[in-house]
């Protein structure tokens, strides 16, 4: 029923492109919000949407799914990398290869089962890499586990594949590292052709050195070779990526003192206290994380009472006495890795890890997500990356992933509070908390600017919380589309980075009615002129933009102009725009509906430029001179000058263009 469903809302929507769509042209969001109320279903959800169509929705495949609990931990859905007309998407037990040249039809060309945490994805050329960092998580990618605390089984860290033959990846190596790979960053150097870097951005608990020789995870003050406040940078030689290894572990984080955050929201204390008080009374282990009693997991407990077991010299199951004894020492070892001891009186340290970076080779930057602050990186040496700054906010409880603007003038930050499956957007939760936080970039330094949260308010059966996006290519403007799990799709303009206002969206109801499954938009990318949504409990979607008096069809035409061969978001490629009649339209359209330019110069502009298009060769090239030169004439009197300005950069380059 279920892949019957999916198969006939595809064809529903193909038929709906094909036919006369009706637009809604009003810059007003639609009031009262639809997405309130939505009905809730795993494949039969109710949704709304507003500037945005679904293109395609795509099941998950039948290994990848458990009918019986479809909020199955070990059957998430992750994240995205592109290459050419594929998606490759990651989950926690493999990971899925889509083509995508027919947006309306994606159909899976493999399934690849190789159980891990969480199995984010990126592409280089013929090369895939994949995160994993989870205790289960096999060399040989078997689904048996690893029992034991201390195992040579065990893959924590980056697997690498050759996807040469897209459709049959092939394993080349795994790169081990001490703290494995919760997120990954490929990295390239414009200076480096013959090798590709990548960031390990790594979250579990330092490894046994019986496990990986050199791992520490003693204070600095102890070992100076400690792993925490670092991240570690692999090198991957493209000639011979079986040779990739870790070259440098640099202290991205060192002498940053831990910063206020604020609490639980009071009915999430109260629910916490309630499951730890019905875990304890069967049995189950508990911890404090600042201030709040958590149910702590049941793989973090096996592997513990593994390690008391070996360290009696006993085997087999735990016995009582084993469990007290993790039950009395297990605060300490959870505020170990949680808050590591000070030294002396110094302050308390700032986080130890970062959860994700994003780079922007182009300029030489990179944003870092890191727990409890947000940092701006040089990586003009890739292989050594230095903190340049670094910004805290109390509104923050977990600084979780970054986004540039196209110039590098502002920064974004999201802030998963809740770690993602939990209700965050909630009417009763504030909307600084779980939100984005936009930055300015000047000079090495960032400035706050503002906050953007979801607008509309979920259900306590939706997780919802700020997550992975990336930028939509308009010229002239800051777009963003953005995954909010169950929150779904909100697309939003950042252009005034102190006053950023939602677009477009989409949202289907809660999964159940009745309890949180998990489920909802990981990530949602523009990627050569569509939207890809990692769902993570339903499948693959895919969405186009439509006209809109927020956004206009030649603002949308302007950004298919910019075409990606592959993309890994966190790989942040510069865009850029060919010379071309839409995109000096996509800034005419800005400047009519910003009233930066008088209306009668606009449609001057407008008519003279159509003008251009019907003539040829010299005749073309001087009209447009003409027209650039009558523009940048207008830009001195306008209420928007610097962007006149660009239409008219962008009219002489059309100009230059002309043979």
């Amino acid at each position: 029923m279920r892949a019957t469903f999916v198969l006939l809302a595809i064809g529903t929507v193909a038929a709906a492109c094909a036919t006369t769509t009706k637009f809604d042209m009003s810059p007003t969001a639609p009031s009262p919000d639809p997405r309130v109320g939505l009905r809730a279903g795993w494949m039969n959800a109710g949704s709304a949407a507003w500037n945005l169509r679904l293109v395609s929705a795509a099941p998950k495949p039948a290994q990848f799914t458990d009918d019986t609990n479809p909020g199955d931990f070990a059957f998430l859905n992750s994240d995205l990398a592109f290459t050419g007309h594929y998606v490759i998407q990651g989950n926690f037990h493999g990971l899925q290869v889509w083509d995508i040249a027919q947006p309306s039809h994606p159909t899976l060309v493999t399934s690849y089962v190789c159980p891990d945490a969480q199995n984010d994805v990126s592409v280089y050329r013929n090369l895939l890499f994949t995160s994993g960092e989870d205790f289960n998580g096999r060399l040989d990618c078997g689904t048996q586990g690893v029992p034991d605390s201390v195992s040579k089984d065990r893959m924590r860290g980056i697997r690498i594949f050759d996807i040469s033959d897209i459709a049959h990846p092939k394993p080349v190596t795994s790169v081990q590292t001490c703290r494995g790979s919760h997120t990954h960053t490929v990295v390239t150097d414009p200076n480096d052709p013959a090798n590709i870097y990548i960031y390990v951005s790594g979250s579990a608990p330092v490894r046994s050195p019986n496990e990986l020789a050199g791992c520490s995870g003693l204070t600095p003050d102890k070992d100076p070779n400690s792993e925490l406040f670092r991240i570690e940078v692999i090198q991957v030689p493209l000639a011979h990526p079986e040779q990739a290894r870790v070259v440098s572990k640099p202290a991205i984080l060192a002498d940053l003192a831990a910063r206020e955050s604020h609490g639980e929201a009071p009915e999430d204390i109260a629910a916490a206290a309630k499951a730890a008080a019905e875990a304890r009374a069967k049995g189950g282990f508990t911890a404090t994380i600042r201030g709040t009693e958590i149910v702590v997991g049941p793989r973090f407990v096996a592997a513990r009472l593994d390690s008391i077991i070996k360290a009696r010299g006993g085997s087999g199951a735990p016995t009582g006495a084993d469990s007290a004894a993790l039950r009395a020492g297990l605060q300490a070892i959870v505020d170990r890795i949680v808050n590591p001891p000070t030294p002396g009186n110094a302050p308390r340290p700032g986080p130890v890890q970062c959860h994700d970076i994003t780079v922007y080779p182009a300029l030489g930057v990179a944003g870092g997500a890191c727990a409890g602050y947000g940092l701006l990186l040089d990586i003009r040496d890739p292989a050594h990356p230095r903190r340049l700054a670094a910004v805290a906010d109390s509104n923050f409880a977990f600084w979780h992933s970054a986004t540039f603007n196209n110039d590098g003038t502002k920064l974004l930050f999201t802030d998963e509070w809740g770690g993602g499956l939990q209700p965050k957007c909630r009417a009763t939760d504030k909307p600084e908390w779980g939100a984005d936080a936009i930055f300015t970039v000047a000079h090495d330094t960032m400035a706050f600017r503002s906050y953007y949260k979801l607008p509309a308010p979920q259900t306590s059966n939706e997780n919802c919380v700020a997550h992975n996006g990336s930028l939509v290519p308009v010229p002239g403007r800051d777009i963003m589309a953005q995954g909010w799990y169950q929150g779904g799709i909100s697309v939003f303009d950042w252009t005034d980075a102190a006053h950023p206002k939602e677009i477009a969206y989409y949202d289907r109801g809660p999964m159940d009615s009745t309890k949180l499954v998990g489920a909802g938009s990981w990530s949602a990318y523009w990627y050569n002129g569509y939207i890809v949504s990692s769902e993570i409990g339903r499948g693959l979607d895919v969405f186009e933009l439509v006209p809109s008096g927020l956004l206009s069809q030649n603002e949308i035409d302007a950004a298919k102009l910019v075409h990606f061969d592959y993309l890994n978001v966190q790989d942040q490629p510069k865009l850029v725009w060919p010379a071309s009649f839409v995109v000096a339209r996509a800034y005419l359209d800005q400047l009519a509906r910003s009233n930066g330019l008088a209306p009668d110069k606009v449609s001057a502009a407008r008519t003279a430029l159509a003008r251009a298009e019907r003539l040829a060769g010299p005749q073309r090239r001087d009209a447009l001179t003409q027209l650039a030169a009558q523009l940048n004439g207008d830009s001195h009197g306008a209420a928007d000058g610097g962007n006149v300005s660009t239409l008219a950069t962008a009219v002489a380059d059309l100009a230059n263009a002309q043979h």
